[in-house]
């Protein structure tokens, strides 16, 4: 059953106890692209700032005061010092929003999406970078551009909650088109369940076309692993009539221990394919339960020092 877009409240996303709550927790990324604001991102920019990173020698021109004279008693050669230089890093939020992020009547995925993307929105504009929203359905759609400073979480959570579901939704199609936009290399967001009919293999060929750090947010339900559990379902060795919500199309499945077991080996050799996939591509990969506190584990997942 679709969930109607009214019913994503934005007091749901932008909740004082939600930001209050996130307030100690940072994101950072190894590399971001030179150039932008000062904020507080590492890079290799070499110029104003605080942290020290590295002597080089005296050239025409150079600021006099950085001159290391230790270096000149020493050595007798003149060095001057290059300080780290901070710098806003571009965050692009991808809203996976197809069907099966609506499906549920309680609960549903894409509550849990976007209450993540609001909390790490706020914790991105707490750094001084910047936030902007894609909603992904069969093409890359900008909902929402480039945002700065906390003060616009309340724009931020309107806009978020007018989100509607997209049909016949192809997200490796619509991650590839937002890979052709000319946008500053930063850190996408990916906030999906990852089911799609063209598959994870096609998926992650669009997201090899990425040339940005990557985040994997995958929303999860109880039942994705055992499908006993889907409250919908209470008999087992029942004959259950399946509706895949994307494509439509209809199978019946008696739901026996056999037919159990062998799908949740479809399901594990699923998510081992997407780990696999975001270990060896150094991308972050965070599996978010929509049945629990979306900022208790949101926060568990930060406070082991993620870098990205």
């Amino acid at each position: 059953m679709a969930i109607d877009r009214q019913v994503i409240d934005p007091q749901m996303l932008f909740d004082p106890e939600l930001l209050s709550r996130i307030e100690h927790l940072t994101l950072s990324v190894r590399n971001v692209q030179l150039g932008g604001r000062l904020a507080e991102q590492r890079t290799r920019a070499r110029g104003q700032g605080l942290e020290f990173a590295d002597f080089k020698p005296y050239v025409a021109g150079d600021d006099l005061r950085a001159i290391d004279w230790n270096s000149y008693r020493r050595l007798g050669k003149v060095f001057v010092r290059l300080f780290e230089e901070p710098q806003a890093m571009p965050v692009y939020f991808l809203v996976d929003l197809s069907a099966s992020m609506f499906s549920e009547a309680q609960s549903p995925r894409i509550h849990a999406a976007l209450r993540c993307a609001m909390a790490l929105s706020a914790i991105v504009l707490s750094q001084h970078d910047s936030v902007a929203v894609f909603a992904l359905g069969q093409q890359a759609a900008q909902i929402q551009r480039s945002l700065s400073g906390r003060g616009s979480l309340p724009r931020l959570a309107q806009q978020l909650s007018q989100v509607q579901m997209l049909p016949e939704a192809n997200l490796a199609a619509a991650v590839q088109q937002f890979a052709s936009m000319p946008l500053r290399r930063g850190l996408v967001v990916l906030l999906s369940d990852f089911f799609s009919p063209e598959g994870l293999p096609a998926l992650a060929d669009a997201l090899d076309t990425l040339p940005h750090a990557k985040l994997l947010v995958q929303l999860t339900q109880p039942w994705d692993a055992q499908p006993q559990l889907h409250p919908d379902l209470n008999n087992s060795g029942a004959e259950v009539r399946f509706q895949d919500c994307e494509t439509l199309g209809v199978t019946e499945v008696v739901l026996s221990p056999q037919a159990v077991k062998a799908y949740q080996a479809v399901y594990q050799a699923f998510n081992t394919e997407l780990t696999d996939y975001a270990q060896s591509r150094q991308a972050g990969l965070l599996q978010l339960n929509c049945q629990l506190d979306i900022v208790d584990q949101l926060g568990d997942w930060l406070s082991q020092g993620v870098s990205l």
